[in-house]
């Protein structure tokens, strides 16, 4: 059928072409002018006037041709052509021996290739007439265009796709959702075939299309996202404003449907149950519960709160940000056996609500939280929390300070133990009764020392001390009059030998340490011992303070420059408690304006001065102690020099201590062995041994030979130590009698090892036999360290066999 339809319009459009060549045909236009031909041209006339001219129109060719023999377009032809075929009809621009074809002779053009108006509307060529003879142009050069004629052939496309659009559910009807727009390549100046109209072909039941605009809107009023939050919607584009045989194109829109908060929370269950111990501190966790919203984004962003008083107090509802949930935490400590189930209402509610849809419903919802609590082995609480105690300072050791009570919380009431934390009483101060809870005072107290004490107790079940609670307890010191007043400061005035009678010379203060509750009141008078004085006076000013004036006329430096005033300070108590202090005055030297120039310091009582017997005994007691001086320093000198006469006996002062490791086994000349052979003078041994020949060790040996005599010492069972033990016992005598030494001098140490021991010596110094059986080769097997100790012993051995030889 569509075949059917393509035929015949080709049909009508070759008989429109064919009706409109023929009416140009019928058409002529002659062109007149001088100049136009050439001398001698037949086609002259006689008037000189030349008719010649193009005839032809504008020429179409319809795109899109599908026959098999060329299609026609159009015939040039000139006015001066007599059919004789004298002229040739010729061609050139676009297309030109390509796409179009002219017929030389009768001047017809025939288009031998399919054209597409889409590609290109119209070409432009020019058309000659020639005298065939000669090729010379009968008339001048003619542009002409050749027209593609269009026909729908072109279906409308949405170039701008694919399309995304959305719209907030609920929204009512006709709200606009987005624009479509299609576009169709065919002339939109011919016809009909550019026109394009739109339609829903799927989801007409809610959206619609406006048929000319494309502008997509909603058809229904209750889009609801959470029954479905997207819709793919077909729309359709038609040309030939949508007549029939017009060609059409879709698209698909996908239409997202955007949230509002138009769904309440609900929390998924009426009622929840947590548990949580009762010692679980102020801000634990117990629980999270959670509302549902079927909304999406913000819309789902809630708040929850306690709305029941028992619950507010105790416990505190937050939300959490990321997952929205309710977090319930302790508020209060928790008890056990004051309330062992709490009932909490919690309430969820929208944080953004649309006033839009107020009317749906409230936007809240309510669930509620039992909270069981758990018992658990609590250590005892004191009762009541009081923190401070008093005490007297006179109070004796042993004195009640005050009483703690502490009891077990727990339904056992399990019995309490108390202590001390030694840490906070180190001195031990304080004690407690470790059953009743008294504190009593451990040791005496003063309170100008210490005022207060702080000091923890513990309390502890009777059979768990895990179980443990710590009480801190302040114990005030209070004050008992127990130190009397001083004077604030030693205090020295000076008055000038002018003096008059009256004049002020000291103000004095005092100090107390103890802090009466009423205050200190100080009173003020001379001391028994200075109530003859007739030199100065003292006043009380009732204020704490008292004032000293002169009471006679002048004062003389040389017969005295120096009073010393006994003050008697006694408190107001009770009991009244007093001291005396003494101001020294001293008599100065004065100007005219009564500033002091000089003064003198040889002080005389006031009250009564020294006794001839008094100053003997003074004189006695410098005079023995100035004896005892000198008689230690003698018995110092006397020992010391009796010390240094036994200095030449005395082996301990005679030990030589080498410090320094030597330079090795090469080093042969580190020590001075001499310093330790002529300690003693042991002739008599030397001269019963044999020795003093040239070589056995007599003086003409060289050091070479010296060092090679070394052999080790073996004790020989004929040796007399008397010598020895004669010299001990001597010293141990001569310490057990000296009385002027300290008694740790008594005790003398002596390196002596005795005839008995069975370990030979090793040292080769001072022995009591130049030769020695023992074989020393073993020496060599010791290692480098002892190879120059090896050669020595070998050498020595070597010679002793060649001397027995």
């Amino acid at each position: 059928m569509a075949k059917g339809l393509q035929g015949f319009l080709w049909t009508m459009l070759l008989l429109f072409c064919t009706i409109q060549e023929l009416g140009s045909w019928a058409l002529h236009t002659a062109v007149e002018g001088p100049g136009l031909g050439e001398p001698g041209d037949p086609a002259l006339l006689a008037g000189g006037r030349v008719k010649r001219g193009w005839v032809w129109n504008q020429f179409f060719v319809v795109e899109e041709y599908t026959g098999t023999e060329p299609l026609y377009v159009g015939k040039i032809h000139s006015d001066s052509d007599e059919g004789d075929g004298s002229i040739k009809y010729t061609i050139s621009g676009e297309g030109a021996g390509t796409i179009f074809l002219i017929d030389e002779i009768t001047g017809d053009i025939h288009a031998t290739e399919r054209l597409d108006r889409e590609q290109k509307t119209f070409y432009t060529l020019r058309a000659q007439a020639r005298d065939r003879q000669t090729d010379q142009l009968l008339e001048p050069e003619s542009e002409f265009i050749i027209k593609v004629q269009d026909i729908n052939d072109s279906e409308p496309r949405f170039l701008e796709g694919p399309y995304i659009g959305s719209v907030a559910e609920l929204s009512p009807i006709g709200t606009s959702v987005m624009q479509v727009m299609a576009s169709d390549a065919d002339d939109p100046t011919y016809g009909s075939s550019a026109r394009v109209v739109y339609s829903v072909l799927e989801g007409e039941q809610h959206f619609t299309v406006d048929s000319k605009t494309g502008v997509i809107r909603t058809a229904v009023a209750d889009l609801d996202r959470e029954t479905q939050d997207r819709y793919e919607v077909v729309i359709r584009a038609t040309d030939m404003a949508g007549q029939l045989g017009g060609l059409s194109g879709s698209t698909t829109v996908t239409i997202v449907v955007t949230d509002v908060n138009d769904n309440p929370p609900r929390f998924p269950q009426k009622m929840y149950q947590f548990s949580i111990v009762e010692t679980a501190p102020v801000g634990t966790a117990i629980g999270r519960v959670k509302a549902e919203d079927s909304d999406v984004g913000e819309n789902t962003d809630m708040t929850y709160q306690v709305k029941d008083e028992e619950g507010v107090e105790m416990f505190k509802v937050t939300t959490d940000s990321n997952t929205q949930e309710a977090v319930i935490t302790v508020q209060k400590p928790l008890d056990y056996e004051s309330k062992k189930v709490h009932t909490v209402v919690v309430e969820a509610l929208n944080k953004f609500v649309d006033p839009r849809f107020v009317d749906l419903g409230t936007f809240r919802d309510q669930t509620i939280v039992r909270v069981s609590v758990l018992d658990v082995d609590e250590p005892p609480e004191f009762r009541p929390p009081s923190n401070l105690m008093e005490v007297q300072e006179d109070a004796h050791v042993g004195s009640v300070v005050g009483v703690v009570t502490a009891l077990d919380p727990d339904t056992a009431n399990h019995p309490v133990r108390y202590a001390i934390d030694r840490s906070t009483d180190a001195e031990r101060i304080f004690d407690i009764d470790a059953k009743t809870g008294a504190i009593v005072t451990g040791k005496v107290l003063d309170r100008e020392t210490a005022g207060w004490h702080n000091i923890t107790v513990l309390a502890m079940e009777a059979d768990n001390h895990s179980q443990v609670s710590r009480a801190s307890l302040r114990i005030r010191i209070l004050d008992v009059n127990d130190n009397p007043p001083e004077l604030a400061t030693p205090y020295e005035a000076a008055v000038c030998e002018d003096a008059k009678p009256g004049q002020l010379i000291q103000t004095i203060s005092v100090v107390d340490r103890d802090e009466p509750q009423s205050g200190h009141r100080f009173y003020f008078t001379l001391a028994p011992e200075a109530t003859n004085n007739h030199h100065f006076s003292l006043l009380d000013i009732q204020d704490n303070t008292a004032a000293v004036h002169t009471q006679r006329v002048g004062f003389n430096r040389q017969e005295q420059d120096v009073y010393l005033l006994p003050i008697l300070v006694v408190d107001s108590g009770p009991p009244a408690l007093s001291s005396t202090g003494t101001l020294t005055i001293r008599v100065c030297g004065c100007d005219s304006s009564g500033a002091i120039q000089s003064c003198n310091s040889t002080a005389y009582v006031v009250s009564a001065t020294l006794s001839p017997g008094a100053l003997i005994a003074l004189l006695v007691c410098v005079l023995i102690l100035v004896v005892l001086v000198l008689l230690i320093l003698t018995l110092k000198r006397h020992h010391k020099s009796h010390l240094t006469s036994e200095d030449d006996e005395d082996m301990r002062d005679n030990v030589i201590k080498y410090n320094d490791e030597g330079g090795g086994e090469q080093d042969t000349e580190a020590y001075d062995m001499s310093a330790l052979r002529s300690l003693y003078d042991f002739s008599e041994i030397k001269a019963g041994d044999g020795g003093g020949g040239p070589g056995e060790g007599g003086p003409g040996r060289n050091p070479a030979s010296e060092l090679h005599a070394l052999p080790q010492w073996v004790q020989s069972p004929d040796l007399d130590f008397s010598v020895f033990r004669d010299y001990i016992c001597r010293k141990v005598e001569q310490a057990d009698e000296d009385l002027s030494v300290p008694p740790y001098d008594s005790f003398q140490t002596y390196a002596f090892e005795g005839s008995d021991s069975p370990v030979p010596s090793l040292s080769s110094i001072n022995t009591w036999s130049s030769g020695s059986e023992q074989d020393f080769s073993y020496l060599g097997g010791w290692g480098p360290r002892f190879r120059q100790l090896a050669a020595l012993y070998a050498g020595r051995r070597g010679e002793e066999d060649s001397e027995e030889s």
